[in-house]
Parts: C-alpha cells; sequence; structure tokens
C-alpha cells in the first residue's frame, strides 16, 4: 500500500473534539486509514506528496437518508406543486409503477448515476431504502442492488399501502414474506410513519418484525404533521428520527434525552416550499441532529450536501461549524459508526478538499461547485 501525505492544507477541520481544527496542517493516508495528521511542519515521509495549495480539508460528508434505487421522475409533480399542489404521500405510487417495470440493468444504472453524484458532492458514505417496490419480488430486488453499493441498505417497505390493497394484508406482507425476503441483504428497518401512510401502530409492528429479524430501527417522522413518529423512535431506541419538520416540545425534549438522532432533510423544504425544522432549538435543547440529502424523485430529486448545509445555515440558523458537524458527525451518529465522520488517526481515510480556504464557502456560496477532491478509503472518487 502506498502512504500518501496531503499538504499545503489550509484549515484541518477534524470535528474531532480533541484535535479540533488545524492551521497550516498536513494529513498523512496509509493505505484505507489516516495515519497522521499535525502542523505541517512536523510531517513524517511518504510514498508521495500532494500539496493541496491552501484548500481546506474535512471529513467525507456522510448521507444518512436517501431512496436511490427507483425508475422514472416525478417533475411534472414538483411543477404542480410550484403552482401551489400540496405535497403528499400519494405520488410514491406512480414512482412504484416506473420502478416494478424496470428492469435491474436500468435500475442500476440510475443508482450509479445517483451516487456518482453524491461522490462529487463530497459524500464519502451514504444509506440507500427500499419502498419503490412494495411487493415481494421487487423490494428485494431494490435492497439487493443497494447493498452492491453500500453497506447501509434499508429496508423501507412499508413506505405507503400500493393501490387496491387491503391494509391488514399488506401490513402482514411487509412484517412477513417480504421481510424475510429483504432482510439479508439490510441493516436497516424504516416506516414512513405519518398521516396517508402508516399509523404509529402500524408502524410500531412494522419496526418491531424489523428488530426481531435483527434490523435496526429508524422512522420517517413528522414530515407532513405533528404526529406520534419521534416518540416512537425515542420509544423504540431508533437510530434516528427523519424529518422532524413538525415537532411539539415534548417531541424535542425526547429527543434530546434519547441517543436518537434527529436528521434534518432541508432539501425537501426547499422542493415542497413547507416549513424549515427548528434546528436550533433542538440543538440548544441538547438534541444531536443530522444532514442529509433525501434524494428521491418525488420530495426532493438532489443530491447536494453541500447545497443542504447552505440551507441549514441560512434558512434553519445553523452557524456554518454547526452545520458541518451535523453533515458528518451527525450522520455518522445516525449510522452508528465511529470510523467515518471524523479524521483522527486510525479511521478511515474519508475526506473532502474544498476549492476554498473555509468550510465557511459552502453557506458563503451556495450553488457553487466547491468540492474539489473526494478521498474514500484512502482512494480518489
Amino acid at each position: 500500500m502506498t502512504a500518501t501525505l496531503l499538504t499545503g492544507i489550509g484549515l484541518l477541520a477534524t470535528q474531532d473534539d480533541e484535535l479540533g481544527e488545524l492551521t497550516d496542517a498536513a494529513l498523512l493516508i496509509d493505505g484505507d486509514r489516516i495515519g497522521w495528521l499535525g502542523p505541517a511542519g512536523h510531517a513524517p515521509a511518504a510514498d508521495r506528496r500532494l500539496d493541496l495549495g491552501g484548500r481546506c480539508v474535512l471529513p467525507g460528508f456522510v448521507d444518512s437518508h436517501a431512496h436511490l434505487v427507483f425508475a422514472g421522475d416525478r417533475a411534472a409533480e414538483f411543477a404542480a406543486r410550484m403552482t401551489g399542489q400540496a405535497y403528499t404521500a400519494g405520488g410514491i405510487r406512480s414512482t412504484v409503477a416506473a420502478t416494478r417495470a424496470a428492469a435491474d440493468a436500468e435500475l442500476r444504472a440510475n443508482l450509479g448515476r445517483l451516487a456518482a453524484e453524491l461522490h462529487a458532492g463530497g459524500v464519502t458514505t451514504f444509506e440507500c431504502k427500499s419502498g419503490y417496490g412494495l411487493d415481494v419480488d421487487t423490494e428485494q430486488r431494490l435492497v439487493r442492488l443497494a447493498a452492491e453499493r453500500t453497506p447501509e441498505v434499508t429496508f423501507l417497505g412499508a413506505h405507503v399501502v400500493p393501490e387496491h390493497t387491503d391494509r391488514a394484508d399488506y401490513l402482514n406482507l411487509v412484517c412477513g414474506q417480504m421481510l424475510q425476503a429483504c432482510a439479508p441483504y439490510c441493516r436497516w428497518v424504516d416506516v414512513f410513519c405519518e398521516q396517508g401512510a402508516f399509523d404509529v401502530a402500524e408502524s410500531r409492528a412494522v419496526l418491531r418484525a424489523g428488530i426481531a429479524a435483527g434490523l435496526a430501527p429508524r422512522v420517517h417522522a413528522n414530515q407532513l404533521t405533528a404526529g406520534g413518529g419521534v416518540q416512537l423512535a425515542v420509544e423504540l431506541d431508533a437510530a434516528s428520527a427523519d424529518h422532524c419538520t413538525h415537532l411539539s416540545p415534548a417531541d424535542i425534549d425526547a429527543l434530546a434525552g434519547s441517543d436518537t438522532v434527529a436528521t434534518l432533510l432541508p432539501l425537501v423544504e426547499f422542493s415542497t416550499r413547507s416549513p424549515y425544522p427548528d434546528a436550533r432549538t433542538l440543538l440548544d435543547a441538547g438534541a444531536t441532529i443530522a444532514l442529509a440529502t433525501d434524494c428521491n424523485p418525488g420530495s426532493g430529486y438532489s443530491t447536494s450536501m453541500p447545497l443542504a448545509i447552505a440551507l441549514a445555515v441560512v434558512q434553519m440558523r445553523l452557524s456554518p461549524a454547526e452545520a458541518v458537524r451535523a453533515a458528518t458527525v451527525g450522520g455518522a451518529k445516525a449510522l452508528h459508526r465511529t470510523d467515518i465522520g471524523r479524521l483522527a488517526v486510525g479511521l478511515r481515510a474519508d475526506l473532502v478538499v474544498l476549492d476554498a480556504p473555509s468550510y465557511l464557502h459552502l453557506a458563503y456560496r451556495p450553488g457553487v461547485p466547491l468540492v474539489h477532491q473526494t478521498w474514500i478509503a484512502g482512494q480518489r472518487a
């Protein structure tokens, strides 16, 4: 294995509580791990050196919520929203029809394209959900294809109830045969706990079935209404409650007193003209937050974590440092990962080089392609 020394780092924002932020720094990539980091004047020898010319280096972004295996698009639905039509969960069913009809090659190609976009935008780890099949065979296809690209695969058979299907029968299918077919490819189980999708009792049944099958829970919670999704996530010690757009004081207290991460998805609010989550109150209460793209064909078809960071700063009142931490450390916590999200010796060499002197430019220059390099497990992506 070749050791590569990155020199000329203007700002090394490690996101590590002990190391903090270093200026005039260097970092040694040894195989797929970080072998050393510190002041450039104390850098060790290496097989090769790469001068970054004063650029900023961050941990790779961790996208802990994405829906990337599907066919078709819903551009017409987006256009209708922009003329005043309200967003509902019902549009999912149109993607289901296209996805069921698509061959593996088409689904694999679309997934590869979106994964490449994520990597180009600085994402080094991403989660990927099913949920656009809603039958046993297609859901299994989706998780199998997702597992080719990431170890963070989530079974989301409980996305919505398919058309012309009995609710009780479908719930039994999700908790039984469909779960059994999909679990070998998955690490996580998820449910859309929301008006128009699944209520709290149904969601609890899905999550408990997934837990019994060896999967860890996460929840689509409180996106459209102030329902019971957040409380359910905390009750079951879910890794994350995702969306958290409509929160009561009790929801905020529950998240702050738990290990459940509040994963916020500002690209969805941007794309649906919805209110943004109250990130400031969550942080001030002591909750852990993550930022993710929620890339999906309906409510937010974007892979841009830099834009999510900018929106979190401008629209959700986070500081740039808080937003970057949510997109790195927060995302890693939402996936129960300790080997990513920070830069420290022994951790995986996942990092982003910005074409800017500081991460402040991610919000200061929104929409500008500032990701200069993405390194995943010690290799240029």
